[in-house]
């Protein structure tokens, strides 16, 4: 209320206390009878002072009104003392109310001394403040942890979670799967709907392969874009490092926020079309007194299942039933299990140490980690150390907010030679380990005078012990962010970002002259380097202001962006035990590339009467992976959202608590291509087959590379339709979303004409994609009480993709594009991507059965009917991809005890298991220089291998079901509270990972990345104990 608003107050009561005096006088006088019929002077005289006594009462009733109307003044402040901006302060129970200025600080009129001052901030806890006779008021709001998770992290700022209009999807620390987890991913696990995690592998720092939706390419990486406070980071292979994300300390991380439909995700334009995963990292607290935290987790390893093939005793039945004298002759006298011979159990220990607090107006947060683990597979290992640090002080009265985080992380990786697992598996039981052969190290290796021979399976635990294959990276992640909120605009902010990632590898192999594989070289050293760059700018500018007058929101954001990559990898030449060049290597020679993206951005978010919410977004991208004449894209996105709850029809139903129907579409790209200047004509070196002598040294041709000049990059166009309903106060809510997908200008190989290029396959932009889905999430807590809170969830995805092109001239006729390459012949795929189907379907035969309803060795369907049975008759069968996958997570606390699991499903995937398939026959023994074990399928099926390898190879019969219930991981934990002196809070934990899997299929795991299921380095059950101690 302003002066001017004062005066007009005081004119209004001034005026109406004159009214209604003169209206009392005419009121009275008129009802008094003629002064000459009372012939009373003395009762004229009272009836006179009475009247002036009455107007005297009204005069100074109202001054006295007036007079305890006062000005109050305050400050509003944050917990660490720093002013707040922009906090409403209303006196209770009137529309009076102003907001706080610059400084924090407020001025309101108030009448009386029973006033109330209700002050309130996005984000802190509201707070009711009697005034009494105070002309000064001060207060200092507290952090509300509730309100702070409805604030969502989106590209380029946060939102409040009411005004979201696209599909994001938070999960914070305390939704985070328990346990060892290596890589930050693994926190999310069957967490999120539309979000697969896949396991690559047991190896230590392994890692996962996302999809948000199932992705949107065939030819190009299908990886979601990942942010680290600010900072799109590289994806890509780091040499030395099992896994990009390995060099990332879980432990550092707050939240994540999932970008899952185009409408949410636009704002990153050309890297969006897979999705989004924002991730947020701890940062020290405003006014936090100094902490101390260390957390340990020792955890044990252990391989639960091996491939089933047949033990010594049952492969010497076998060769003496199956096979002739030759080959009987090659039976030993052994009884080894060769995969417990590359297996043990492992160990490993995770141990963090975080300082944190706040020194004055500057919070802090350092980080040291440390991570040891050993793989189950003999002789690997990853140690990684991590160090992390957060500033976010600000200054100019809490104008300008400065927030620095620096990470950097060391690996030292020793990677097992995973060739040993099917080794392991082909390698004859009856022969022992080691032998009298100091040829090769002391192993048994089958051999003749001169050397190993040429095809047979080598020693396994020879390959682990022989060969040293070591890696070291160091990557270092980091942004300084400047925000600053206007002096004479307060609603405008200015926000700069600088950040990097760079990382720097190197390592190299060394293979003893006594390891079979190496026996011709006289062993072998090699090394190699490897340096990435990836430097930022983005600076935008942020306009958001609560328009009262209009019952309006609007929050507007434009800016810009630069990236630049730059990879360097100088090449070395290999050397053998003697110091030796190997000629079968190509001249050293460096390989250093250079790209950059440029970025120009906007965003308005409009909110009306806190009900209706509109959001548009746009972006254009510059790349200069592309020809100048479609570098240039533009992506834009629009979203609408209503929220029902709040309509008058609606808000008075208390099992309501939230009713938001939303709606998008939006247009993203896809510029990570797998190669940095396609468009390009150039040179590429030849093969090792094709290189040229000169002296002692062979050298590399040049030949022309094929090229595609007018190549871009992959768009994909997404509409969302969603949901999201909450009853009963929170006590149940979730969300329902369905989602359409059509992917163009999809990138694939494809022959060109002939004479038209110089490459007989072309990379190049030619075919399109529809997906489409359904997603559920649903939360209940229906137990909250001051001694026991249950929560859990429950989230399910259905999913359907299908090729809608893949050549620039589709013919009805056209097999597709063969994929899966497998084990077994020579040059054999399994899959197919074809028109009208599911990418990667199986391209197989149809299995012939007996009554008995085993499969007959080389009798298929012929399914076209013309009496012959060839690669005419193969059909497109069943898909790696799960239709269905489904989460189940469980949270429940009951005093100081905690219980946490996590249960995943995928209904409907199938799995070629190429084990069976490349050692399930008899063939294995038919050699008479050496013997392979055979998996045990082959008491089943009784093949021979007698019949047309390729056929036999390509049945259906080794298509099998893939679905799977899985329990990843259930935690039990303590806090024992204050010990040791009431000085240190103890928290203990115990976690099972990767505790049972329910599934019909055959083969080792169920989960299998791409669908073709080869020796893959099988997970472990990972047993742990942790103890976590705040001081």
């Amino acid at each position: 209320m302003t002066l001017s608003d004062l005066a007009q107050n005081r004119v209004s009561v001034e005026s109406t206390n004159n009214l209604n005096s003169h209206f009392m006088s005419d009121l009275v006088l008129t009802n008094l009878p003629p002064v000459d019929k009372l012939q009373d002077k003395w009762l004229h005289r009272k009836l006179t002072t009475f009247v002036a006594l009455v107007l005297a009462f009204l005069y100074l009733g109202s001054s006295f009104a007036y007079a305890q109307q006062r000005t109050v003044t305050g400050t509003v402040t944050g917990e660490g003392g720093s002013p707040l901006i922009g906090v409403t302060v209303l006196l209770k129970g009137t529309s009076t109310a102003t907001a706080t200025d610059a400084n924090g600080g407020f001025s309101l009129p108030v009448t009386g001394n029973a006033a109330t001052l209700v002050v309130s901030y996005i984000g802190y806890v509201t707070q009711e403040v009697p005034v009494g006779s105070q002309s000064t008021v001060n207060v200092n709001l507290q952090t509300d942890a509730k309100a702070l998770e409805e604030v969502v992290v989106v590209g380029y700022g946060t939102q409040r979670r009411e005004d979201v209009t696209g599909s994001v999807a938070t999960i914070s620390e305390e939704n985070f799967n328990r346990g060892q987890v290596t890589t930050p991913e693994q926190y999310l696990t069957g967490r999120v709907a539309g979000v697969q995690i896949t396991n690559n592998g047991g190896a230590p720092g392994s890692g996962s392969t996302i999809r948000i939706r199932g992705g949107a390419s065939l030819g190009a990486s299908n990886d979601p874009l990942i942010v680290i406070d600010g900072v799109p980071v590289e994806n890509g292979t780091i040499a030395g490092s099992p896994n990009p994300l390995s060099l990332i300390n879980p432990n550092d991380i707050e939240s994540f926020n999932i970008l899952k439909d185009a409408s949410a995700a636009a704002i990153y334009g050309s890297r969006a079309s897979n999705g989004v995963i924002i991730i947020t990292t701890k940062k020290g607290q405003a006014g936090e007194r100094f902490k101390v935290n260390f957390s340990t987790l020792g955890s044990i390893y252990k391989i639960t299942d091996k491939v089933d093939v047949l033990s010594a005793g049952e492969f010497r039945d076998a060769v003496m039933r199956e096979k002739g004298s030759d080959q009987q002759a090659l039976l030993g006298n052994a009884d080894t299990d060769w995969q417990d011979q590359i297996y043990r159990t492992a160990f490993g220990v995770d141990n963090n140490l975080v300082f944190s607090g706040s020194v004055k107006d500057l919070p802090y947060r350092v980080s040291l980690g440390y991570l040891d683990q050993q793989g189950t597979l003999k002789t690997g290992n990853l140690k990684r150390s991590s160090v992390a640090l957060n500033l976010n002080p600000s200054f100019l009265d809490d104008h300008l907010r400065v927030n620095l985080n620096v990470r950097g992380s060391l690996s030292k990786s020793r990677f097992a030679d995973q060739g040993a697992i099917g080794s392991a598996v082909a390698f004859d039981p009856t022969q022992p380990v080691y032998s009298d052969d100091t040829r090769f190290g002391g192993y048994f290796e089958w051999a003749d005078g001169n050397g190993p021979k040429l095809l047979a399976p080598r020693n396994p635990l020879s390959m682990l012990e022989q060969r040293r294959d070591e890696g070291e990276a160091k990557r270092s992640i980091g942004n300084l962010q400047l925000d600053y909120r206007f002096h004479f605009l307060p609603e405008l902010r200015a926000n700069l970002n600088v950040g990097y990632d760079i990382s720097r590898s190197e390592g190299g192999t060394v293979v003893a002259p006594t390891l079979a594989s190496g026996y011709s070289t006289g062993g072998s050293r090699s090394q190699y380097e490897q340096e990435r760059d990836n430097k930022l700018l983005d600076f935008y500018l942020n306009y958001a202001k609560d328009i009262t007058a209009l019952k309006s929101r609007v929050d507007v954001t434009a800016g810009y962006s630069y990236q630049s990559f730059r990879t360097y990898s100088p090449t070395f030449a290999t050397f053998n035990e003697a110091g030796d060049v190997q000629l079968s290597e190509p001249a050293p020679f460096p390989n250093e590339v250079e790209n950059a993206l440029i970025g120009f951005f906007g965003r308005i978010n409009y909110t009306f009467n806190d009900k209706y919410v509109l959001t548009a977004n746009i972006r254009r991208d510059g790349s200069s992976r592309f020809a100048p004449d479609a570098r240039w894209g533009t992506f834009p996105a629009l979203a609408f959202a209503w929220r029902i709850n709040e309509e008058g029809f609606l808000k008075n139903v208390s099992a309501i608590s939230d009713l938001k129907l939303r709606v998008g579409y939006g247009v993203t790209g896809q510029q990570d291509i797998g190669s940095y200047y396609p468009y390009l004509a150039r040179y590429t070196f030849s093969e090792n087959t094709a290189m040229y002598p000169f002296g002692d040294q062979f050298y590399n041709s040049l030949r022309p590379a094929g090229y595609a000049s007018d190549i871009k990059w992959e768009e994909t166009k997404q509409y969302n339709l969603g949901l999201d309903f909450g009853f009963f106060n929170g006590k149940f809510s979730g969300t329902v979303e369905y989602y359409k997908k059509e992917t163009e200008d999809l990138l694939g190989t494809v022959i060109p004409a002939a004479g038209s290029n110089l490459s007989n396959s072309l990379f190049t932009n030619v075919g399109s994609l529809e997906s489409e889905g359904v997603e559920v999430t649903l939360n209940f807590n229906p137990i909250s009480t001051e001694n026991l809170n249950w929560n859990f969830g429950v989230n399910g995805t259905y999913t359907d993709v299908t090729i809608t092109r893949l050549t620039n001239v589709d013919s009805e006729n056209s097999v597709g594009s063969p994929q899966g390459g497998i084990s077994g012949g020579t040059g054999n795929t399994a899959q197919v991507h074809t028109v009208g189907y599911t990418p990667y379907a199986f391209y197989v035969y149809k299995q012939v059965y007996n009554e008995q309803g085993n499969p007959v060795e080389g009798v298929y369907a012929d399914l076209n009917n013309d009496g012959i049975i060839n690669q005419n008759d193969l059909y497109r069968y069943k898909s790696p991809m799960a239709p269905v996958y489904l989460g189940f997570s469980n949270d429940l606390t009951y005093k100081n005890f905690n219980l946490n699991f996590v249960l995943r499903a995928n209904l409907g995937n199938y799995v070629y298991n190429n084990v069976f398939s490349n050692n399930g026959t008899y063939q294995n023994i038919n050699r008479t220089d050496f013997l392979t074990n055979m998996s045990r399928n082959v008491l089943e099926s009784n093949f021979t291998g007698s019949s047309a390898e390729q056929q036999r190879l390509l049945s259906d019969y080794y298509v099998q079901n893939a679905s799977f219930l899985r329990m990843d991981n259930i935690s039990l934990g303590y806090n024992f509270g204050k010990v040791a002196r009431e000085k240190v809070n103890l928290r203990l934990s115990a976690t099972v990972q990767n505790v049972f899997v329910i599934t019909n299929y055959k083969g080792l795991d169920p989960e299998v990345g791409g669908g073709i299921d080869n020796n893959l380095y099988p997970r472990s059950r990972v047993f742990s104990l942790g103890a976590n101690l705040d001081f």
